[in-house]
């Protein structure tokens, strides 16, 4: 009963502060895209059960008195880790592994595109669901076995807790092996849909972005197919002169349509209309005498140097030089 007590105590010191940390920051389950990734999720439970088993039986190994003597029996409460829990660990690391690798490599050859995900929660609901959101199958039976051999090996340890790690029956092996094979093998045959990420236009043309786009892919704008230009396997562009309305754009590649991307043109409102600068206003019309016309005493150059002006004459005497 105490080990029983000990083991449940453990449990929640590790699962408790582990999921609240997920829950408000979920990025170590998450994928590329940063939706919740399925294989990484089921590989972080069964390693959080299998460190959990280990605590809990050392733990219980230290109340005993003679903790060597506990661990060295045979069959002792460790016996089964060699030969049963590390090869039911095997195989979602395994998926994990070989899912990382088919998605990074369609993703380098722009075969397939990752959506970033649009609302920064996290519902459960994305562990069985694919990129578009939908319900995948081969995804929900891997989480749903693992789930319940997850529930079963911690049911028969705090049965007999003491006994230390329980021995699992052959049968239950396939019901984590089996799944993580059909889980992979899914992700190597299944062809990805094409994926828009983004919808701009510049210039009067129009660029799709995202992935798993062909040379013979087709796009259709508002339900009415329309040529493209230079098609990549992730770009594809289309002439289309100032659009006033939203805009829903799908593609089409090898017979699989992408999920509507819908773009809605910028607005622009025109601004106030004021008297611009090179409107001149009536008073501005009438150019002041100042800056436009020249005055009569300009008109009539002055005399320079020595000419002398009348004034000078009458002023200065006879023979006087003019300025002594």
């Amino acid at each position: 009963m105490t080990a029983t007590l000990l083991a449940l105590a453990l449990l929640i010191a590790a699962v408790g502060p582990a999921a609240w940390r997920l829950r408000r920051s979920p990025a170590l389950i998450t994928g590329r895209d940063g939706r919740l990734s399925t294989s990484t999720a089921l590989a972080l439970a069964w390693t959080v059960i299998l460190v959990w088993l280990l605590l809990a039986v050392l733990a219980h190994a230290l109340t005993t008195g003679d903790s060597t003597r506990y661990l060295n029996a045979d069959p002792g409460p460790l016996s089964p880790l060699a030969t049963v829990y590390l090869p039911l660990l095997g195989g979602p690391y395994t998926a994990l592994i070989g899912a990382k690798a088919v998605v990074g490599i369609r993703l380098q050859h722009g075969t397939l595109a990752k959506p970033a995900a649009v609302s920064p929660h996290r519902p459960l609901r994305e562990l069985i669901a694919n990129d578009s959101g939908r319900t995948d199958l081969v995804d929900l039976q891997y989480v749903a076995l693992n789930t319940v051999t997850m529930l079963y090996v911690v049911a028969a340890f705090l049965a007999d807790a003491e006994a230390g790690l329980p021995d699992l029956p052959p049968q239950l092996w396939a019901l984590t092996g089996a799944p993580a094979g059909a889980y992979l093998l899914n992700k190597l045959a299944t062809r990805p849909n094409p994926v828009i990420t983004a919808v701009s236009l510049t210039n009067d043309t129009l660029t799709v972005r995202g992935g798993g786009f062909t040379p013979d892919a087709r796009l259709e704008l508002n339900g009415t197919p329309v040529p493209t230009t230079a098609p990549t396997p992730d770009t594809l562009t289309t002439p289309l002169p100032h659009p006033t309305h939203p805009i829903t754009a799908v593609v089409t590649s090898h017979g699989l349509r992408s999920d509507p991307y819908t773009h809605t043109p910028p607005t622009h409102t025109p601004a106030p209309h004021t008297p611009a600068e090179d409107e001149r206003t009536p008073a501005e019309d009438e150019l002041s005498p100042a800056e436009d016309e020249r005055t009569p005493a300009e008109d009539e150059l002055s005399p320079a140097g020595d000419e002398r002006t009348p004034a000078e004459d009458k002023l200065t005497p006879p023979g006087a030089r003019p300025g002594r």
